[in-house]
């Protein structure tokens, strides 16, 4: 809870200083052409101005001012939250991962050299879900076998759930972006249609320049969840290559706990 609460500090500020940002940016840039327009206003009668190309900062600035600062800021919300929660799930699950063929000769060189307290140091300083799966392994490994058995069962479907941890909130953000941008083109639809009521007549300028700025709140939520959707995806593969190493090192673990319990009798 308290992680959820410092990502939506977090992005209420970044929001914030990017509203702020582009409004001051829109406002200094309309003040330039304003006082750029007074002063060569003789010499653009004669000759036109020439064409510049705009960069994607520039772009991407002038189509969130245009969909509507009410409507975008929550798209862009979302965004931030969904790229954080993302962020922080792939360096925790970056952090998980481990070299089981690795941990699994370490814990069996372990056991035949000094024995289970050896083994269940070498789990101890090595990170990840299996490292802690095999340690609670051989903590109980004088309770026997089956109650080994049970505790890794038991402990890895915990930790399991630990990896799956927050992957409910990007799916949440996937599906709110787009109904975010819908919602905000129906809105701008019918206040497109009121100033065609207003203006008594349909003019094509009016009706253009309403539906684009309605629609465009629906491409910025459609964005975003197709960048979200492709960072959750790479968090399931994750996710279900970590389980099933653990799965698949969990065998083995227990084959070398059978092998060294008949070697001791």
């Amino acid at each position: 809870m308290k992680k959820l609460i410092a990502l939506f500090s977090i992005a209420g500020m970044l929001t914030f200083g990017i509203c702020n940002t582009i409004s001051a940016q829109d406002t200094t840039t309309a003040q330039a052409q304003t006082e750029q327009t007074t002063a060569v206003a003789p010499a653009q009668s004669l000759t036109p101005p020439p064409a510049e190309g705009k960069t994607f900062h520039q772009v991407l600035k002038e189509k969130f001012i245009e969909g509507g600062v009410t409507w975008m800021t929550p798209i862009l919300i979302v965004l931030i939250l969904g790229l954080a929660l993302t962020i922080e799930r792939i360096i925790y699950l970056n952090l998980s991962s481990t070299d089981t063929r690795k941990l699994l000769q370490k814990v069996e060189n372990s056991l035949d050299a000094e024995g289970i307290e050896a083994a269940k140091e070498v789990c101890k300083n090595t990170r990840g879900p299996v490292a802690g799966v095999f340690f609670q392994g051989l903590d109980r490994f004088n309770e026997g076998l089956d109650v080994v058995e049970k505790s890794v069962v038991s402990y890895g479907g915990v930790l399991m759930s630990k990896l799956e941890n927050n992957l409910s909130w990007i799916t949440l953000f996937i599906a709110i972006a787009p109904m975010l941008g819908f919602l905000g083109t129906v809105i701008g639809m019918v206040e497109a249609f009121d100033a065609i009521e207003a203006a008594g007549d349909i003019s094509p300028t009016v009706v253009a320049g309403g539906m684009k700025i309605a629609l465009l709140t629906t491409v910025f939520g459609l964005i975003v969840a197709l960048i979200l959707q492709v960072f959750y995806n790479y968090l399931l593969t994750k996710v279900e290559s970590i389980v099933n190493d653990m799965e698949d090192s969990t065998i083995s673990f227990m084959d070398i706990l059978v092998r060294y319990k008949n070697t001791k009798k």
